[in-house]
């Protein structure tokens, strides 16, 4: 039997792949301001902080990425039990 599936619009990714898209955007981010002001105090605006801040990038990033894959079930337990739940109509 052959069924029908629309085109998915503007090369956007399915639904399902919300749960690991949003770690890996959160950490992209996350890592991407807090390697820069850590290796900007550490080094000050010098030619040695564009040298030394996309490993320090990479590096924060490889081992965040995959921790808030881990802590993100727990974070939204932790925010369930102190955040009202919204009500329904």
């Amino acid at each position: 039997m052959i069924t029908y599936q629309a085109p998915r619009s503007r090369g956007k990714l399915p639904a399902r792949y919300a749960a690991v898209v949003m770690p890996l955007v959160l950490s992209v981010l996350m890592t991407f301001v807090a390697s820069a002001i850590s290796t900007l105090r550490s080094l000050g605006p010098t030619p040695a902080f564009m040298a030394t801040w996309p490993a320090a990038w990479a590096i924060s990033w490889l081992v965040a990425f995959p921790t808030l894959l881990a802590v993100l079930p727990l974070v939204r337990r932790i925010v369930a039990f102190a955040v009202e739940a919204p009500r329904s109509n």
